[in-house]
């Protein structure tokens, strides 16, 4: 396991990989020096240092899209949910509804809401481009003040 930590606007996110894909990505309450961008946890490989790259352009407004290997540990049905959060265009929103009719089971919006909240990709999966039927914020699993600080980067 590899891992490292970026200090973004928005706080702390930690970065874990697989020796070849990004397995997740959160939000972390940990310190890092004010004077770092990055902590090192030992010499980050490539493929998340390049992570961090894409992360750092994204959060100056100069990225729409992740070019990253990204292999999420879940069930069928959340990496299902996953997949259809990957097609949620940068700067759009879709409601839980709208993810389980494109998933093809209308009746699973609670189980959408569950498999939005157990993303284990942060920012790269865009669970933050849910919204309630309603255009409300609801539920992030970092907290909806993140969730609106992503979706005004989107903007």
């Amino acid at each position: 396991m590899d891992k490292a930590y970026y200090k973004s606007p928005i706080g702390i996110i930690e970065v874990i990989g697989d020796g070849e894909s990004i397995t997740e990505i959160h939000f972390c309450d940990c310190e890092i020096s004010e004077t770092s961008e990055i902590y090192k946890i030992k010499d980050i490989p490539f493929y998340i240092d390049d992570c961090i790259k894409q992360l750092s352009e994204y959060f100056d407004k100069k990225r729409k899209t992740f070019d990253l290997k990204l292999n999420p540990k879940g069930t069928e049905f959340q990496k299902k949910v996953w997949n259809e959060l990957l097609k949620i265009p940068y700067g759009e929103t879709r409601s839980y509804k709208d993810i389980a009719e494109n998933i093809g089971n209308s009746k699973a919006v609670r189980a959408v809401g569950g498999a939005n909240n157990k993303n284990p990709i942060a920012i790269c999966i865009p669970c933050h481009r849910v919204i309630g039927k309603s255009g409300k914020l609801v539920g992030y699993a970092g907290g909806i003040d993140k969730k609106e600080y992503l979706l005004n980067i989107e903007k």
